[in-house]
């Protein structure tokens, strides 16, 4: 009987022992890859435009915006409409 508890006491400990050397080995090798095209992913905000006007009825405005070239593009409309309009 003495045998018995000391083989299952010693299988319970080697399994133990494998188990807590496993989880060691699997925490360095679980790397989490980026992929390139999930991360340069941001939501499209909209180009903010204040405008203004003077009591000449001359208009102004200030633009903001994460992207540059939408800016532009929006600087761009806005002189082409107030030049129309003249």
């Amino acid at each position: 009987m003495a045998k018995i508890r000391f083989l299952v006491a010693l299988s319970a400990l080697l399994l133990f022992l494998h188990a807590c050397n496993n989880s060691e080995g699997n925490q360095e090798e679980t790397v989490f890859k980026r992929a390139p095209e999930i991360a340069e992913i941001k939501p499209q905000r909209p180009v903010k435009i204040k405008l203004k006007r003077n009591a000449k009825g001359n208009y102004s405005w200030e633009l903001s915006g994460d992207d540059a070239k939408k800016i532009i593009e929006a600087d761009k409309k806005l002189r082409g409409s107030i030049e129309k309009r003249d």
